[in-house]
Formats: C-alpha cells, sequence, structure tokens
C-alpha cells in the first residue's frame, strides 16, 4: 500500500509553522499540504511555556506577521496573548485544519528516482505512520521541547526544596511566602523575578556573570497613535517599518561603536536602581553589547523589583548544593525552598529527526547553507530559522515567501526538484559558523552541528533583515546555484 502524498508537508505548527501555512494557502492554493505537530495543541513555543510571567523579548510588530496586524495595546505582549494571536491567524486562515496532532517526524528520505521524500511518523499514541511529499517545509524550532539545558550543577542532589525548570512549569507550584532562588541572567530569569516577587518572601537572581538589559514601555505610542489614525493594516506596516529599522540601528551600532552603546544601557541602570546600587558587578558585563542577546525590560519591572525588599541580584559561582539552599564559592549561602534553574535551551539540528538522500544519512555539518534556508545537495527542503538579533518571524516570513515564490515557479517550469549545488570552483571556501560572531553558549554548543556558511552569496547566513530581502529577492531563473531539474 502506497503512503498517502502531498505537495508539501509542513513540521511543526507554532509561529513559524503557522506563518508558513497562511503564506502556502494564500499565494500557492493549488499545493496540498499539512502541518505535522508533536504536541497536541497550536502555538509552539506560546504553548509550551507557562512560567509566571512568560512573554515575548521583541516587541510584537515585529514578532507578529506581516499580513496580520498586531491589535493589542501593549506592544511587548504576554504569553497567553501571543497564543492567541497565533491561533486566531490559524483560524482566519483555514489552516488549523490542516493540522495532525501528536504526530512527531523522525526520519526523512528523498528519493531521487521518485522525485519525493518519504517520512517516517511516530504517533502519540505510540503507532508508526508513513507520509510522502514533494517538498519539506522545516518550522519545528530550534530547540528540544523534551530536554533543556543541563549544565551539571554541582550536587544539586542534595537540596531538600522543589527544582523546577522553566520550560516543564508545574502547575501545583505554590511559591508564596517562600524563598526562591533563580539561577541564570538571561531573558527567562529577569521575566521571572518581577513576576514571583510579588507573592514569595524573597527571590534571588543568582548569575555567574551579568547581562545587558534595555528598558522600553510595553505600549508603543507610536503604533497606538498611527492606529488611531490609519487603517489597521497600514499603521502596522509603518511601525513594523520602524521597529525594524531600530533594532538594525541598534544592533550595528553595537558593531560600530560598542563603548558608546554600553555607556548608554549602563547608565539607563544606574538611573533606575540610584546610586547606592552596584551596578559595576551585577550589571556590567565583560564582552560587548550584542555579543549576546539583550535582555529587553518592559516597563522597568525588574528594576521596580530590586528597588523594593523580596528581590535581589547576586553574582557569585555555586560552590555546591546543601539540603537548604545554595552554597557559594565566595562563602556564602542562599537559603532556598524552590530553586530555578533557568539555564536555558538544548538546541536541536532541523527538529532532531534523521535526513537521508537515496538512502544515505546527511551530516549536515560538512554542507553549505544557502541563504540560511537551504543545504547544498539537499533537494526541495526547506529549514526556517529567525534572527538572533531581531525579531524571529521577520526572518520567518521572508523566508516563507521565497518558498511560495520557488513553488510556483517549479509548477510554472515543470520542475520537480530544486537543489542548491555549491560550484567546484568555491568549494574550497573559508567557512564560518551558520550564526557567525554571536558567542552566546546555547549557540556555540551546537554550532559544529550545523552546516557551514561561506563568504560567498549565496552561501551564507547573514542575520541581517535588509540583506537577506535583498539576497532572497534574487530572480530564481539567474540564480546559478540553484538547480530545478524536471
Amino acid at each position: 500500500m502506497q503512503p498517502e502524498h502531498l505537495d508539501v508537508v509542513i513540521v511543526g505548527a507554532g509561529l513559524s509553522g503557522v506563518g508558513a501555512a497562511c503564506h502556502l494557502a494564500e499565494k500557492c492554493p493549488q499545493q496540498t499540504y499539512a502541518i505535522l505537530e508533536s504536541r497536541q495543541a497550536i502555538g509552539g513555543t506560546w504553548d509550551l511555556f507557562r512560567y509566571p510571567g512568560v512573554r515575548s523579548d521583541s516587541d510584537m510588530h515585529t514578532l507578529g506577521y506581516s499580513f496580520k496586524p498586531w491589535e493589542g495595546a501593549k506592544a511587548i505582549a504576554d504569553g497567553a496573548s501571543i497564543l492567541e494571536y497565533v491561533r486566531h491567524t490559524a483560524d482566519q486562515y483555514d489552516v488549523h485544519r490542516q493540522v495532525r496532532f501528536g504526530q512527531t517526524l523522525v526520519a526523512a528520505d528523498w528519493c531521487s528516482q521518485t522525485s519525493r521524500w518519504t517520512l517516517q511518523i511516530t504517533q502519540q499514541d505510540g503507532d508508526d505512520s508513513t507520509l510522502s511529499c514533494k517538498f519539506l517545509y522545516m518550522c519545528s524550532g530550534y530547540y528540544s521541547y523534551q530536554q533543556a539545558h543541563d549544565p551539571q550543577l554541582p550536587n544539586i542532589q542534595r537540596f531538600g526544596g522543589r527544582v523546577v525548570h522553566p520550560q516543564f512549569w508545574p502547575e501545583d507550584l505554590d511559591y508564596s511566602d517562600k524563598k526562591v532562588v533563580i539561577i541564570g541572567s538571561g531573558a527567562t530569569a529577569v521575566t521571572l523575578l518581577p513576576v514571583m516577587a510579588e507573592r514569595a518572601a524573597q527571590v534571588v537572581m543568582l548569575q555567574r556573570s551579568p547581562g545587558y538589559l534595555i528598558s522600553r514601555p510595553s505600549e508603543d505610542w507610536f503604533a497606538n497613535g498611527l492606529r488611531a489614525l490609519l487603517p489597521p493594516h497600514w499603521a502596522y506596516r509603518l511601525t513594523r517599518l520602524r521597529n525594524t529599522l531600530f533594532q538594525e540601528a541598534l544592533y550595528k551600532s553595537t558593531r560600530h561603536a560598542p563603548q558608546w552603546v554600553k555607556r548608554g544601557l549602563l547608565a539607563k541602570v544606574r538611573s533606575e536602581l540610584g546610586d547606592g546600587y552596584d551596578v559595576d558587578r551585577h550589571f556590567t558585563p565583560t564582552y560587548n553589547p550584542w555579543d549576546q542577546r539583550l535582555c529587553l525590560i518592559p516597563d522597568g519591572d525588574l528594576f521596580a523589583a530590586l528597588r523594593g525588599d523580596r528581590a535581589s541580584v547576586v553574582t557569585d559561582q555555586i560552590d555546591s548544593f546543601s539540603a537548604t539552599g545554595v552554597q557559594l564559592a565566595s562563602g556564602d549561602h542562599l537559603d532556598a525552598d524552590i530553586v530555578i534553574t533557568a539555564t536555558g535551551l538544548q538546541l536541536v539540528v532541523f527538529g532532531g529527526a534523521q535526513f537521508s538522500v537515496d538512502g544515505a544519512v546527511i551530516d549536515f555539518s560538512k554542507r553549505w547553507t544557502y541563504k540560511g534556508l537551504m543545504v547544498s545537495d539537499v533537494p526541495n527542503m526547506v529549514s526556517t530559522f529567525g534572527y538572533v538579533n531581531a525579531s524571529w518571524t521577520l526572518r520567518a516570513d521572508l523566508i516563507a515567501e521565497w518558498v511560495c515564490r520557488t513553488l510556483n515557479h517549479m509548477s510554472a517550469t515543470g520542475a520537480s526538484s530544486v537543489v542548491p549545488r555549491v560550484p567546484d570552483g568555491l568549494l574550497d571556501m573559508p567557512s564560518r559558523d551558520w550564526i557567525d560572531g554571536f558567542p552566546a553558549g546555547y549557540i556555540e554548543r551546537v554550532m559544529h552541528l550545523f552546516p557551514r556558511q561561506g563568504d560567498t552569496a549565496p552561501w551564507v547566513n547573514p542575520q541581517d533583515f535588509r540583506a537577506d530581502r535583498k539576497l532572497f529577492k534574487q530572480p530564481l531563473a539567474s540564480d546559478d546555484a540553484l538547480h530545478f531539474d524536471p
């Protein structure tokens, strides 16, 4: 019995997958497709993460879809509002009907003879199934839903209280009047602290080293003002353009004038916390701004909490855990009833599935990236990975538009496959990491598994919105790196 065959299979029904399906439904209505979702809900990250205060760290006018205006008053939105936005978009574009829940892609093999992918799928009920498709579109995100990063905290098994990772937040966790230690200094830690401090007896953010913080109002006066004057789509497009340019200008200023940006960020922190706070110790990193991601603080909520008497930051090394808390290298001890390990995500390559071409398993680390969306010598497969220095969806939208244009080109020319191939003369070009110049731990831990990028377009992943937009708009017919086969 032949497996069911579709034109396109999208893997993942989160922010990227729903957006990809909406683009596909509107621009390629002749293509049959389905969305494989390993969980039982639409929303991806925004359905999975349930920790207190979960929110975006990008404004919703750039994290939102290009085709679907964000109409909320708050530009820095909470997780529940983002989830509602994604699900409403899926309903509005009628793509929710194409989602197949509880189905995890575990392996995919491309057959050159038939020009199709055969997908091995594990279903949540324990059964396995097979599906084939012409085009495989990976929108499964960049981190493991099953496993978080484990920093191997010394002797944590000695701790007699409760240990929680934010990715797997338990519904029954009551932290009222408890002493809480949050280990970490990233976006999750700075989100948790002000919210938990409202009910906990004491919340300490324990960090090995500081990160950069930038405070912005959660409501965007520009966006809300434009929406009162203009039609929603026009107001949204103008705000999206303005915010995209702001993100780009901020990032590029950190590349060209890092010390100037650093002084500005630290001056803002000092003005928020006052002269008596040790900003040099707790909020002055050893690296330049945007060498790692800036943490967004909406309405200065973290600083407000630190000005109170229930929240604090401690910068120190962990020596070990005791039954009652954390023993620090300095000799101090932090008492705790609950320890929150906000220590980061575990990244995976292309959803963690195994890929092969004509039965030969693909080692992606030996391949080259094509525009940061395809892989050399791998036909009919695109993967969505957004920006590490701007809003994820800006790039997801660009990729979706490119995919639709490519599918329509293939239909018009009768091509059955498209594959990027590096010319012989470029096989020895200098290689760089797939994400280059961003030494964050969660990125560096897995870059050796990702495809390489070169120094010549289109074998690059510039992580730059305007550069990507120009790169993606190159006419397909004149792109010598792409090979369309009948």
